[in-house]
């Protein structure tokens, strides 16, 4: 582990609701929901009222009865994120972007020409509140792990250092959700055992802690609540899949509402392919049911392929197979990822070799959303569909 605290998490507050205060000067200092159905994004004057994101839209209006509601704008999002990423970029070439909203940096080399990692910290979030317009929030550690959990605390729009003889003061008291891997399930089930702060499960045997949590859980958690995380800032690895999910709030689904859903997910995935020139051969879906509890399911295609219609067939093939479930568990979650990626110059034709439909169309429909915008076309099921339907779309968390 390296001697000085000189990874940085960078984490955009609020970001849409952000993105949108910033936008409209008569939006700030007021409660913003972004979304319409489901709460995409929650102003932090939202949030002090209860609204979180992934919460149902008439809840959320039960909570906070004066929040605008603002329908999600996909490109403004993206091209804030440009914006902020060209500034993660001009501070060090060592960057691993984690979403949109988000990234690590790695600033241990910098010391005799740019300063300390707090004062590279700091002249960050300047240049993001006066280049870009938003406030963003950033932690300074060691370990990737303690940057993020450091940024996490600073929120909103702060910075905080643990510097390393402080780490075991600032992470042991805090609450076990803090750990990366720990979600509802796994803090349920530690909390039932009496463990609530990460002090009280470093203070178990690892093999403890793997039986309570299973091998591969259990030794991940325990691992960090240790202070071990060797991870370096990664800025090599070529993603392996590119994927969107969607929240949807505790209420019922109609198979019609998640085929919309779905398609829309679909929609912009294999657009996001054939931007950056790359082919999927395997198409997972990802479920989280109404009692939280998670499922995938995936199918592979034998030759690569980046048309739309055949994307969406596969999806369509795998949610019907899981409706079932769906309708007797309920679903408060709905994800699509695309794996097994290659490059499209390797692309072999498909059969049958339809050069007169699918692909001319995706072609036509890109060129068109490349001029007029990405809402500028929609399939004929979404027409009339509540605008807080648009699925954001973020890359996987790694």
């Amino acid at each position: 582990m390296r001697d000085e605290a000189t990874v940085l998490h960078a984490d955009l507050d609020a970001f849409y609701a952000s993105v949108e205060q910033r936008d409209a000067p008569a939006l700030r200092g007021r409660p913003v929901i972004v979304g319409g159905g489901v709460v995409l994004a929650a102003s932090y004057e939202a949030k002090a009222r209860g609204v979180r994101t992934a919460m149902g839209g008439r809840q959320a209006l039960q909570l906070c009865p004066d929040a605008v509601v603002v329908p999600p704008r996909m490109e403004a999002y993206s091209a804030a994120s440009k914006d902020v990423f060209a500034i993660f970029a001009d501070t060090t070439p060592l960057v691993e972007g984690l979403s949109i909203d988000e990234a690590f940096l790695e600033v241990g080399g910098l010391r005799r020409i740019a300063g300390s990692p707090e004062q590279i910290a700091v002249r960050l979030r300047e240049r993001v509140r006066a280049d870009v317009g938003l406030a963003i929030s950033v932690g300074v550690a060691r370990t990737k792990f303690l940057a993020k959990v450091a940024s996490a605390v600073s929120k909103p729009d702060g910075l905080l250092v643990v510097e390393p003889g402080r780490e075991e003061e600032f992470l042991l008291p805090l609450p076990v959700e803090r750990l990366w891997g720990v979600g509802a399930v796994t803090a349920e089930k530690l909390h039932r055992l009496g463990i609530r702060t990460v002090g009280q499960l470093a203070d178990l045997e690892a093999s403890t802690a793997e039986r309570l949590l299973g091998k591969a859980t259990g030794a991940h958690v325990h691992a960090l609540a240790r202070l071990r995380d060797p991870r370096p800032v990664d800025t090599t690895r070529r993603r392996g899949s590119i994927g969107s999910q969607r929240a949807l709030g505790t209420g019922p689904r109609t198979p019609e509402e998640l085929d919309v859903i779905l398609t829309q997910i679909v929609d912009r995935l294999a657009r996001r392919l054939r931007d950056r020139d790359r082919t999927c051969r395997t198409v997972v879906l990802r479920l989280r049911f109404g009692d939280f509890t998670k499922a995938t399911r995936s199918r592979s295609v034998a030759v690569p392929t980046v048309r739309t219609t055949t994307l969406l067939a596969i999806a369509r093939a795998l949610l019907a197979a899981a409706m079932p479930q769906i309708e007797e568990r309920g679903v408060t979650l709905l994800g699509v990822s695309l794996s097994q990626l290659g490059r499209a110059d390797h692309l072999q034709p498909e059969l049958p070799i339809d050069w007169g439909d699918g692909e001319r169309l995706d072609t036509a429909l890109d060129a068109v959303r490349d001029r007029f915008g990405a809402l500028s076309l929609a399939r004929g099921t979404q027409l009339g569909r509540d605008p807080g339907w648009s699925t954001p779309v973020l890359p996987e968390h790694e």
